[in-house]
């Protein structure tokens, strides 16, 4: 017999202590999450950033069909980590919508950071799938190439491959052994 009910209440209980350990860690009380215009602000700042630490970041946003950023994913741990970010999805340079992003993972893990990601959907068709979806799930709903260097050439060649990239970095560059997979990507009505 499965337990239908159990699966749910489990996956709504996890996501629930994901988001409050990312909240505590962020100093945001869950009641104060960030307006249109302070989301707005803080991917610019965030873009502002990746087009200085990538070489070729700012000539393929240019590219891409689509470009999801979240300048801000608070991850936090002990033993059980989770980490939340809210950001938006621009098109044309343009904001459409507005999006979060919640993971979690279990391991020997402590402490917390926070990192900005940036995805760029470089195919028309990547970034309909995305918009369609009703819970973007990376890895299963589709893959993203993390892209941990810092040569544009090589960036060019993945970037022409690929039709999802993705960048995951703080204020100190790009970031190292990272993922996005099992990270669930939800769209925000605001």
């Amino acid at each position: 017999m499965v337990d239908i009910g159990g699966d749910i209440m489990g996956s709504i209980m996890m996501r629930a202590l994901l988001l409050g350990l990312a909240l505590a860690v962020s100093g945001v009380p869950a009641a104060e999450a960030d307006s249109k215009g302070e989301i707005d602000a803080k991917v610019k700042s965030a873009l502002s950033v990746f087009y200085s630490e990538v070489g070729a970041g700012k000539e393929l946003a240019e590219k891409a069909s689509g470009v999801l950023v979240f300048p801000e994913v608070f991850k936090a741990g002990v033993a059980v980590g989770g980490e939340y970010g809210e950001g938006a999805l621009l098109i044309k340079g343009k904001t459409v919508a507005y999006f979060n992003i919640v993971g979690g993972s279990v391991g020997f893990q402590f402490g917390a950071q926070v990192k900005s990601e940036v995805i760029l959907f470089m195919t028309p068709k990547a970034l309909e799938n995305f918009r369609d979806s009703h819970g973007w799930k990376a890895g299963v709903d589709g893959s993203i190439a993390v892209i941990n260097i810092g040569a544009g050439d090589e960036i060019d060649v993945i970037a022409r491959k690929e039709p999802i990239i993705g960048f995951i970095f703080s204020n100190r560059g790009l970031m190292y052994n990272l993922t996005f997979e099992g990270a669930k990507i939800t769209r925000l009505h605001k």
